[in-house]
């Protein structure tokens, strides 16, 4: 098991040092959970009562964290969650590497080309005029449909199925079970119940775009769907025809994009964000979590709700809804007033 002392880890991740540098440390965890011979780090403020508690040898804070516990070794470092990402990473497994070469039991069409240095794993399916370029990984049974394109160095973990003519650029991760290029959700209303509408487009996928686990990203009815370059999307997202999603944009867990619609460069949909179909959400604007979208978003504001609405409109409607008790406890009280009111008049009048 790999040890490192606490000036090494400083070292490592450039973290100024308050406490006893020799102290060996077996690897990381979390303040709750850590032991003597492991470090932690503070991740939100809200978990600061925790350095009181804590048993680890070590945690690395900001460089805002006055108030620290007499005995506790401190790792100090201005960006305390990417330094301690260094850390986890020093003692992290290396890689698994994959086999460059086509594994026996792969089943790659004549037609096919794939470069020097790509791995081809057990049970993969390359069909006809496919483009696997140098360095790609392709895991164990991912599916390439006929002329599919998969850019350098891109990794595509177990059961990704790519369908015929979807590209995908260089430096790209799509994790197990992701769909790209299924068809796109269209039927139109005819006299037997539904006719399906042709789904003729494709999926494009930019450079360094991240997918998760069971994504499904539907191709256009005519043209591509877009991810845009750098874009990084969470487990269980979908993405429905003809969307065009930005570069650098961010799609959290389990959120729903509607047909036509589209997602501005750098902007972000918390988990869970439904977003109806032919509206446009501009660039940089952040959407809050379980929010539903039935109307444009203006580039750079910040909508939640539902339905979404600007931040500050959101805020004083919850306020509304929360006085709202109150509100009906108050009317029940005027409207038994007001009976006992008419009541009485109705005795004084059949008194006279």
């Amino acid at each position: 098991m790999t040890r490192k002392t606490l000036a090494d880890l400083a070292a490592l991740c450039g973290a100024v040092l308050e406490g006893d540098g020799s102290v060996e440390i077996s690897g990381p965890a979390a303040l709750g959970e850590a032991g003597p011979d492991q470090v932690s780090f503070l991740a939100h403020p809200k978990y600061a009562e925790q350095l009181a508690t804590t048993a680890a040898a070590a945690v690395l804070v900001g460089t805002g964290v006055t108030e620290v516990p007499a005995g506790l070794n401190i790792l100090r470092h201005a960006d305390p969650g990417s330094a301690f990402t260094n850390i986890v990473l020093a003692f992290s497994p290396p890689p698994d590497r994959a086999p460059v070469g086509i594994h026996p039991t792969a089943v790659v069409h004549e037609s096919a080309q794939v470069a020097d240095g790509a791995s081809i794993g057990p049970l993969c399916s390359i069909g006809a005029q496919a483009t696997v370029n140098a360095g790609v990984v392709l895991r164990s049974g991912v599916h390439l449909g006929a002329g599919a394109k998969i850019g350098s160095n891109s990794e595509l973990h177990a059961g990704v199925v790519i369908y015929p003519g979807v590209s995908v650029g260089a430096d790209c991760l799509i994790h197990a079970g992701t769909v790209l290029g299924s068809d796109g959700f269209g039927f139109e209303p005819c006299a037997e119940g539904w006719a399906k509408v042709p789904q003729c487009g494709t999926v494009e996928i930019g450079d360094s775009v991240e997918i998760g686990a069971n994504c499904a990203i539907d191709r256009g009815r005519f043209g591509p769907t877009r991810i845009g370059s750098g874009s990084k999307l969470d487990n269980l997202v979908h993405v429905a025809h003809n969307v065009q999603v930005g570069e650098h944009a961010l799609l959290i867990a389990q959120v729903g994009v509607a047909g036509s619609s589209r997602v501005g460069n750098g902007a972000i949909l918390a988990g869970q964000v439904g977003l109806s179909g032919h509206l446009e959400v501009g660039d940089g604007a952040r959407v809050g979590a379980a929010s539903t979208i039935f109307k444009d978003i203006p580039a750079g504001e910040d909508w939640f709700g539902f339905p979404a609405e600007p931040r500050t409109a959101a805020l004083r409607r919850m306020a509304r809804q929360r006085r709202l008790g109150d509100v009906m406890e108050r009317l029940r009280e005027h409207e038994a007033r007001l009976a006992a009111v008419e009541e009485a008049q109705k005795s004084a009048g059949s008194q006279t």
